[in-house]
């Protein structure tokens, strides 16, 4: 596997995380004992300094000794297990008498020195920690006592340690790291399943989805997004490929109604008359042919959003009153009635381009099934805090087993299809129902077979 794979690259970053933290650790565990360890050294020879000024006895002219045998203790004679030695002077440095594991070499001397001091000397080439005490005898310095203790104790449990801990370090880190790629691959294994299987989804195999975790983390948002997009992916395809198929019948139809009107046209001479209808024939379904293609170049605008949408107070009666003053004109040979119903003006924030395509379609499909002689009810009122919109015809009505199936794409009541004189395309509704999508506008449709049509819009009136 690539050494920069997700779960390497978390087992990296683990570990240089742990290494930062177990250095300051072992830094401050190692700098806590050998302050501990200072601390320790510096207390016992204090201890040794009070304990031997006691056993001193100081005149003006002379320094004597209480306990002449604490001189002669094991540590005051030998080096070899935790030494002290001890070095008695005059004011001006001169030896009075000093330890004999010291033999032929003496502590180092400060003179002239006013209080206790501390320092790191060497006996021997070894290493020793000195108090250098003044002694007074009425406020004046006769002589100095000298403690010296070894630091190669102390030197080598530091040592040791330092040892211990720099072993150890680079073996935690190692095993740290193994551990943190075994978590890791643990971790993003739901990712290696929404790999293997997106792998194998296809435009020809769109039905497998990503196993949910039984963890509902991160990954079990990332697998269920991944699905919903999956579903989302596939039904569009679904409506693409039905698209496609209905779009090509529909064209279809009046290009073989064209083609088999020529055909017959051109087998023998006709009278003029047979060409005027047969060629009006023709003029009909291409003008059917420009409907559907407006219609489907519009649909598909739609659908994938590319119309922008400018909002603006628009005056929903006067966008109602355009579209049924088109449609009178257009249908005025039916004398439909159409009455108006509201008592105020009624202002809405949204697209006024496309209402008046939702308003266009409603009212086109009111005047094209309504019976001659019938009539149109449009109703505008306050409900709440919401306008509603009623269009209300008396026509053919729909069924209610087809209410929920005529917002589809190039679907048509059975009752509409068997209509004499309502050619149409089945597009008209899909459009209104995705541009109220778009505005936020709730459509519905409550119908009743012969007896007419509703169709509500409602707004939300700010």
């Amino acid at each position: 596997m690539n050494k920069f794979s997700l779960k390497n690259r978390i087992a990296f970053l683990y570990i240089i995380s742990a290494a930062i933290l177990i250095f300051v650790v072992f830094f401050s565990i190692y700098s806590i004992v050998l302050i501990t360890i200072n601390k320790k050294i510096n207390e016992n020879i204090n201890l040794e300094v009070n304990e031997y000024i006691e056993n001193i006895k100081i005149s003006p002219n002379k320094i004597n000794f209480i306990n002449p045998e604490a001189w002669i203790q094991r540590e005051h004679n030998e080096v070899s297990v935790d030494p002290v030695f001890l070095q008695l002077t005059d004011s001006i440095g001169t030896i009075i008498k000093k330890s004999e594991n010291l033999k032929d070499q003496e502590l180092e001397f400060t003179y002239k020195l006013q209080k206790q001091k501390a320092s790191d000397t060497k006996i021997s080439g070894k290493l020793v920690r000195q108090i250098q005490v003044p002694l007074f005898n009425e406020k004046k310095i006769v002589g100095y006592l000298i403690v010296a203790v070894s630091l190669q104790e102390a030197i080598s449990i530091q040592e040791n340690l330092k040892y211990i801990l720099s072993v150890i370090f680079p073996i935690v880190l190692l095993v740290l790291f193994f551990m943190a790629q075994f978590i890791a691959g643990r971790s993003i294994k739901p990712i290696n399943t929404i790999i293997e299987t997106s792998n194998t989804i296809t435009n020809d195999n769109l039905k497998a989805r990503i196993p949910l975790p039984k963890n509902k983390d991160e990954l079990y948002v990332l697998s269920h997004t991944i699905n919903s997009l999956l579903n989302r992916i596939e039904d569009t395809l679904e409506r693409e490929k039905q698209f496609t198929s209905d779009a090509s019948h529909e064209l279809r139809t009046p290009l073989a109604v064209i083609k088999g009107t020529l055909q017959v046209l051109i087998r023998k001479p006709r009278t003029l008359e047979e060409y005027n209808q047969k060629i009006n024939l023709c003029i009909e379904e291409v003008d059917h042919i420009n409907d559907l293609v407006d219609q489907l170049l519009l649909l598909a605008r739609f659908e994938n959003q590319k119309q922008s949408i400018s909002k603006e107070n628009i005056n929903v009666n006067e966008c109602l009153a355009e579209a049924i003053s088109r449609y009178k004109v257009k249908e005025k040979n039916k004398k439909i009635e159409v009455q108006e119903i509201f008592d105020d003006v009624y202002y809405v924030s949204t697209d006024g381009y496309l209402l008046s395509i939702i308003l266009h379609n409603i009212i086109s499909n009111a005047f094209k099934y309504t019976p001659d002689r019938g009539i149109i009810k449009t109703v505008i009122e306050r409900v709440e805090d919401k306008i509603i919109l009623k269009i209300i015809d008396n026509g053919i009505g729909i069924s209610q087993d087809e209410l929920d199936k005529v917002f589809n794409s190039f679907y048509r009541a059975s009752n509409v299809t068997e209509a004499e004189h309502t050619k149409g395309i089945g597009l008209g509704l899909s459009i209104v129902r995705r541009l109220c999508s778009m505005l936020s506008i709730q459509v519905s449709i409550v119908s009743e077979q012969n007896k007419g049509c509703t169709v509500l819009l409602t707004f939300n009136s700010h």
